[in-house]
């Protein structure tokens, strides 16, 4: 069922309600980008680069291995690697032999990565020639179903000089020793045909790949998308996102054929690096700068701010934190970031004060998205012309996706517009469910007026002019003397204080109004700050009930690997002090 026109008067003009033609499979991506510009550079790693001719014909050797040992349609390939310049190269050959990638984490620990190879039943899989990675994944593979490991070096796309000289100065990270039987990526590629298997693919129902999701908030569970999920959020894209390229001109689609350039600072094994990252450059026919460490340096960033100023991107995916760390970051005066176009955010909320230091400091333009691994990961977008966006909100859904706000009892009422529910999408880029968990798949969705939706576990409302709103995770609310307080709300009022880089906030029990507000604070190097500064702050801006009745500054605030803040690991240590 197609989705019916959104109700607002903001909807960007030329950009269609609906889209079709998403039925194909996602190594298609790869295989027109190699058609059509086959000489392009795709990928950037220590200025090394590899057209889209190679990583085809490379891709298409890996399906031909894969193939050969055994790997049939709907089996399970596991990658462990950081932002490598094999990683697409990895998940289009697998995509190719018709089986089913799952991405993996770098830093999980071994029971971590364990748990995962078991639960999605992986009998492949590529992982890093690296003193702490490749051991990693040696115990992980114990009393699991993996009989192939390939190990991949970061020499084999090393510049010939570099990769030279590291390896005769021991520079290049390798493991003390190899297990025997484990396979080397050059030796795989190498022996390998460029003649990938024939496969029947079924878009709309073959599995692209199978994310982890939930590990901070139980056991996580393997979120199944399809390759229509995939290419549906990148034709979306296509036809959403624009940009000025001339001052006083009307916006554009995003240029095609080698315009573009992708600073790859989300990992790729995460839903948002990988399709707004690492897929959408390919879709664009666009480079893309891999980039294992974005806080790599002294102090942290310094090297990704080298690679902007050296390699010139236009086009940046990126968390909060990323953003945060650009802008606060000792020597940003130093570095020319005026390549920057347009820069999407996503992954957690953007405080409307961090959107607009990043956009003073830097020229470039932020396009706040919203979405998560069940849905590919896009669901809703801002605006990409700076006259209709509205900081704050996440915009409209794609085309050919519904939101409704329901409520957040049990997610089977619509509420009216202004009203705070629990968000829920339909779309075709939603997932098929959760791998081998009937019972949580059937938890998450409701059947509305013939359509599925997705609930999301976030609060929102869609505001007078038909913006979307994001409130907060339904699970971080604070409930004070019987009011709900959203971090979010709080946490955009603190960030606006001048000494303030970083913010959480978290509730923690009180025994007078059941909990109160604590916000832990970093404050901005060389900079100090009073709690009496911050409450003093704070009043001026929130009511009562919402202030902070505990402040906690703080060196560093805890974030995943992707640079969410995680509010959870706060509230878990403070809890653990009480106890």
């Amino acid at each position: 069922m197609a989705a019916s026109v959104w109700p607002t008067p903001h909807w960007p003009e030329g950009v269609p309600h609906t889209i079709s033609d998403y039925d194909k499979p996602l190594f298609s991506v790869l295989d027109d980008a190699a058609a059509q510009y086959p000489n392009l550079i795709y990928t950037i790693f220590n200025d090394a680069t590899r057209t889209f001719a190679q990583v085809k014909e490379t891709a298409d050797r890996i399906a031909n291995f894969l193939h050969a040992r055994g790997i049939a349609k709907g089996d399970r390939v596991a990658i462990f690697l950081p932002n490598l310049p094999h990683y697409p190269e990895i998940y289009f050959g697998i995509l190719k032999a018709g089986a089913i990638g799952v991405t993996c984490n770098p830093l999980y620990t071994a029971a971590e990565l364990n748990y995962q190879l078991k639960d999605a039943g992986v009998q492949a899989l590529f992982c890093m020639d690296h003193p702490q990675f490749y051991p990693t994944t040696v115990e992980a593979i114990r009393d699991t179903d993996v009989t192939t490991v390939v190990v991949c070096s970061v020499k084999s796309y090393l510049p010939w000089l570099k990769g030279f000289l590291g390896g005769l100065l021991g520079k290049i990270p390798k493991a003390a020793s190899h297990e025997p039987g484990h396979l080397f990526f050059d030796n795989v590629v190498a022996g390998a045909k460029p003649e990938p298997p024939e496969i029947d693919v079924n878009p709309a129902e073959d599995l692209a790949l199978i994310i982890y999701t939930g590990g901070t908030t139980g056991v996580p569970k393997g979120a199944c998308l399809t390759h229509s999920n995939f290419m549906h959020n990148l034709k979306a894209g296509v036809v959403t996102l624009r940009l000025v390229y001339e001052p006083g001109m009307p916006p554009e689609n995003l240029r095609a054929g080698g315009y573009h350039c992708y600073l790859g600072v989300l990992p790729f094994y995460h839903i948002f690096g990988m399709t707004v990252a690492m897929l959408s450059a390919c879709a664009l026919g666009g480079r893309l700068i891999c980039v294992p460490d974005p806080r790599a340096g002294d102090p942290p960033f310094t090297e990704v701010l080298k690679i902007v100023q050296k390699h010139r991107p236009t086009l940046m995916p990126a968390v909060p934190t990323i953003f945060v760390a650009f802008t606060n970051h000792a020597l940003i005066d130093q570095f020319d970031l005026t390549s920057l176009m347009g820069c999407f955010s996503g992954g957690a909320p953007l405080p409307p004060e961090v959107c607009k230091r990043f956009e003073e400091t830097t020229g470039s333009i932020i396009f706040e998205g919203y979405g998560l691994s069940e849905t590919a990961p896009v669901a809703t977008v801002n605006p990409t012309n700076p006259e209709t966006r509205k900081i704050g909100s996440i915009g409209f859904p794609l085309p050919s996706t519904d939101v409704k706000i329901l409520d957040v009892e049990a997610g089977t009422s619509e509420l009216p517009r202004g009203e705070d529910g629990e968000v829920a999408i339909s779309g075709p880029q939603v997932m098929k469910g959760y791998w081998n968990r009937p019972a949580e798949t059937e938890e998450v969705f409701r059947e509305i007026e013939g359509r599925r939706y997705f609930l999301t576990g976030d609060v929102g409302h869609v505001d007078e002019e038909g913006y979307l709103v994001i409130t907060d995770r339904k699970k971080d609310m604070i409930l004070v003397g019987g009011f709900n307080v959203y971090p979010r709300e709080v946490e955009d009022i603190l960030f606006t204080h001048p000494k303030v880089e970083l913010v959480a906030v978290v509730g923690m029990p009180d025994q007078k109004s059941g909990e109160v507000v604590k916000a832990f604070i970093k404050v901005i190097q060389g900079q100090t700050c009073t709690e009496e500064e911050i409450k003093s702050f704070c009043q001026e801006s929130l009511a009562g009930y919402k202030r902070p009745k505990l402040i906690e500054f703080r060196d560093e605030i805890p974030t995943s690997n992707v640079g969410k803040v995680l509010r959870r690991v706060l509230r878990d240590e403070e809890m653990a002090k009480r106890a």
